[in-house]
């Protein structure tokens, strides 16, 4: 059935509040275009809207509870949205709303904003499909998205940094009390997001080692599976050992600017270093400490530091699952992306995993893919082995064995 023609009196209110452009001093003192409007022109009882159209949906588990099905079709809970709104807000103010008018003829709140933007990151659905259910066009969505992942990219930057030397220690400390590894700062993954591609643009650098189109994203997490650092743009075809030696992340371990906190003493008196774990397809590094190969035969103490290590490298496994799952554009085939647009998608997706934690919510049970992350990609391995780290593995691995003794004796 074809959408409801406004009416001529409609049109024309919104014509006039097109025109009626007034300026304003933003908070930085920066002056703005607005338009004045009345509630009645606004259209602030978006979720209301939104809830009796697709609370019923078919073939869909959605919650009864409003609150519930706010974070089933949003992944954030109505503060955590809020607080969003007012990262945004300026920006999504600050620029006339030219052709951001719905079906009734009325101009989109923020929030109906912020709400069409979340549900195509977290649906992956199509554009037409999401504007459907806001009753809105494909173009708006798109629009819409676009201007919200511009906004949140540069007013949620806070969220994801490396962390200041006193959140390091908690985070070694957390390291240390969960798992005995003794001043690790994060673990570290790589995952791949596929994407079609137009003819004249596919190459072999984007195609990778199971012939899909594909950028990387490598990303370090804590202890609570936040995002402390990520690189992307970088083409699929890429092994994650050249991702990792192409990052600003790598550069600075190796200058010394980074993971150069104080060393710890093992009860044999020997320094462990600060580091992160990562898995067998990564070099074995100083800074970056990979499992021992077990295509030789182990010692009970390195087998044991092999469970710990693979317990603590899980904590990334897990936050690209829930990053994946949570914002399903990630996880779903990108149907001809712009190149240049997408690393900032990747990067807003990542903020709001980190929006999420920070503000003390939590995805919905049912959003984490139930598979791995990059489910169909053989496990890559990298042969490389600094001596030095070498040593410190088997420093961290006595380290263990002895925490155990001490503990049973």
């Amino acid at each position: 059935m074809a959408p409801p023609k406004k009416s001529k009196k409609l049109k024309k209110d919104a014509k006039k509040l097109k025109k009626r452009k007034i300026k304003n001093k933003t908070k930085s003192g920066k002056i703005i275009s607005t338009v004045p409007v009345d509630n009645k022109a606004v259209d602030s009882d978006w979720w209301d809207s939104f809830w009796h159209k697709n609370s019923s949906s078919p073939g869909l588990s959605i919650p009864s509870d409003e609150a519930e099905g706010f974070k089933y079709f949003f992944r954030v809970s109505k503060k955590t949205f809020d607080y969003i709104c007012s990262l945004v807000r300026e920006d999504l103010i600050s620029r006339p709303p030219s052709g951001l008018i719905n079906i009734e003829g009325r101009l989109l709140s923020v929030e109906k904003q912020v709400a069409i933007a979340l549900r195509r990151l977290a649906s992956g659905e199509s554009q037409v499909s999401v504007g459907a259910s806001f009753g809105v066009g494909q173009s708006t969505v798109s629009q819409v998205t676009w201007r919200f992942i511009e906004a949140l990219e540069e007013r949620a930057k806070h969220h994801l940094k490396w962390p200041e030397p006193s959140k390091v220690e908690k985070i070694k400390s957390e390291f240390e009390a969960s798992f005995g590894l003794p001043n690790c700062c994060g673990a570290i993954d790589a995952t791949h997001i596929i994407m079609t591609l137009p003819t004249v643009q596919t190459s072999d650098d984007w195609c990778d080692q199971e012939n899909n189109y594909s950028m990387l994203l490598q990303g370090i997490v804590d202890s609570e599976m936040r995002f402390l650092d990520i690189v992307t743009g970088w083409p699929g075809g890429m092994t994650t050992s050249k991702l990792l030696k192409c990052s600003g992340f790598y550069k600075l371990c190796e200058s010394g600017d980074r993971l150069n906190g104080s060393a710890k003493m093992t009860f044999e008196g020997q320094e462990i270093r600060e580091y992160i774990v990562g898995g067998f397809g990564y070099p074995h590094l100083p800074w970056l400490i990979t499992p021992c190969e077990e295509d030789k035969e182990l010692s009970s103490a390195m087998l044991d530091f092999n469970a710990v290590h693979e317990t603590a490298r899980s904590l990334a496994v897990k936050a690209f699952s829930q990053l994946k799952g949570g914002w399903r554009i990630l996880s779903k085939v990108m149907w001809r992306p712009d190149k240049r647009k997408l690393p900032s998608i990747i990067l807003v997706c990542c903020l709001l995993h980190n929006i999420i934690i920070d503000c003390g919510d939590r995805l919905h049970p049912d959003a984490a893919l139930t598979c791995h992350h990059d489910s169909g990609y053989l496990g890559q391995s990298c042969k490389q082995i600094d001596p030095i780290g070498r040593t410190i593995r088997d420093n961290i691995a006595k380290h263990l064995r002895d925490t155990k003794s001490s503990y049973s004796s």
